[in-house]
């Protein structure tokens, strides 16, 4: 599943091709997605003006000039594309993740505007697309999401008084959106090894000096990973040739029994379930 800088960096993309741009028109060729997509959900953009491009957590939202917003959460396999109507352009994939060309099938929204449209393709149909009425709904819907992590609003008052609050790991804590919003497994891992703490710590074992590591850690991590366009995963290019390659700097993330990047450690990584969720780490350097 993307997380926060591989959802950042398809907004990104979104901005460049979409910003102050018309839908002319939408084609819903699969409603059942994850939730099911609203039955007046073309008739509603259709002809609207897109004024804006963001992200929230994992989510992509845009609102339109009749003052309504939508959503697009692209759940484990939703990819966005953009295909141009006077050439064949091969790779069309806006993200790093999964295939960068498009695919026959899975098709399930298509936007069109003068020059392009934009496809969201989804085989296993977990992610989905939400339209809200007006701000406040908007609004309310994402005021169940934790603070930004790239945010000030990720800082040590903030995140000393959710620990508190909290009997769980810091590994949960990281994962939990109701805390802070964006970061998933692969992030987690990363994050908690630059910051040498164990990724299955209970929080309340955590001091002052610790708590302020991780959110540097934190913020350092995923804005390295948003310059380095995301974790790709799988090696290939998006529609603007240029390739996400995060995954190559990866410390711990599925380096099981490899050595520690640390050049003074001798140790080897290992795995570590919490949660159902595989947690890679140094039992040496973190703590």
């Amino acid at each position: 599943m993307p997380e926060l800088p591989e959802v950042e960096i398809v907004k990104r993309s979104l901005q460049k091709s979409v910003y102050l741009r018309k839908i002319l028109k939408v084609k819903v060729n699969n409603r059942n997605l994850r939730y099911k997509v609203d039955k007046n959900f073309e008739k509603k953009l259709k002809g609207k003006k897109i004024l804006n491009i963001s992200r929230k957590a994992k989510y992509i939202t845009i609102s339109l000039d009749n003052y309504t917003f939508f959503c697009i959460h692209l759940g484990m396999s939703g990819t966005l594309h953009i295909v141009k109507n006077k050439f064949e352009n091969k790779k069309t994939n806006l993200s790093f993740y999964h295939s960068p060309v498009l695919g026959k099938k899975h098709n399930h929204l298509i936007f069109y505007f003068k020059d392009f449209k934009i496809i969201y393709n989804d085989p296993r149909r977990f992610g989905f697309i939400k339209i809200f009425e007006n701000k406040r709904t908007f609004n309310n819907y994402f005021s169940r999401n934790g603070c930004e992590p790239l945010s000030k609003n990720l800082n040590l008052e903030y995140l000393k008084k959710k620990l508190n609050l909290s009997k769980k790991n810091i590994k949960n804590v990281l994962l939990d959106q109701k805390i802070i919003s964006g970061i998933g497994n692969i992030y987690a891992s990363e994050i908690l090894f630059h910051s040498k703490i164990r990724p299955n710590r209970l929080v309340n074992s955590l001091n002052q000096k610790e708590i302020s590591n991780i959110i540097i850690s934190t913020k350092f991590i995923l804005n390295k990973a948003i310059r380095k366009g995301g974790s790709s995963i799988r090696d290939f290019k998006n529609s603007d040739g240029n390739t996400g390659s995060f995954q190559n700097e990866f410390k711990v993330y599925n380096k099981e029994k490899e050595n520690c990047p640390n050049s003074s450690c001798k140790n080897k990584i290992k795995k570590l379930n919490i949660s159902n969720r595989s947690t890679f780490y140094c039992n040496i350097c973190q703590k």
